[in-house]
């Protein structure tokens, strides 16, 4: 099920920890598909060679979406990427992707202070976070004539939509991008101020 609306980063952000003389740069950046987050974990693996560890966890969708991973990246099993992950399931967050960049202290912080770490950089670079809010949309293709222009265009105003175009021919089509939420009601609404004498189109996918 689709959420309808959910905070996304709005820009790369970082922020530094050092436990027990352990350097942990996170990063948080926006990924709405799973080549965006591994882009950035690339770059950070590039930027960082002499890094000892450099784990990740990511949501490359809504907060509910199954596209998510997570990887240790040769810490003990299930001491970094999961209680990463974690963190991001709980945080509300979608289309973001978590990486943590450690430089060893030379202090083992054995498996629950590792646990700990990561769990504390990951809500550390969550917590001042910049973030915008993105609405789940759907596309519709309108088709009408032209005296039903003017009442489809008052209706258009009044909800929430993006990318609209219009294309004049012998008949009207508007194509649109509504918020999920409303679908339904414009819909009803259109159908009526056109007395029925339009074609809605609706594309299943989301806009973003």
């Amino acid at each position: 099920m689709s959420t309808a609306s959910y905070f996304v980063p709005a820009l790369l952000w970082q922020v530094e920890l050092e436990i027990k003389r352990s350097k942990f740069l996170t990063f948080a950046a926006n990924a709405s598909n799973r080549e965006d987050a591994e882009a950035l974990i690339r770059s950070l693996r590039e930027q960082h060679p002499q890094a000892s560890h450099v784990c990740w966890a990511y949501i490359a969708g809504e907060p509910n979406t199954t596209v998510r991973s997570m990887s240790d990246d040769g810490e003990p099993s299930g001491t970094a990427g999961m209680p990463m992950l974690k963190i991001l399931q709980h945080s509300g967050f979608g289309d973001i992707v978590v990486a943590v960049v450690r430089y060893f202290g030379g202090t083992k912080l054995g498996t629950g202070g590792l646990q700990r770490a990561y769990s504390e950089a990951v809500s550390a670079v969550l917590k001042d976070l910049p973030t915008t809010l993105k609405v789940s949309r759907s596309a519709l293709t309108l088709v009408f004539d032209y005296e039903y222009d003017g009442s489809v265009g008052r209706l258009i105003s009044r909800y929430d939509v993006a990318d609209m175009q219009a294309k004049y021919d012998q008949q009207v089509t508007v194509t649109l991008a509504i918020a999920d939420t409303e679908i339904q009601a414009f819909h009803d609404e259109v159908i009526d101020v056109c007395s029925g004498k339009i074609i809605v189109q609706m594309d299943s996918g989301v806009v973003e």
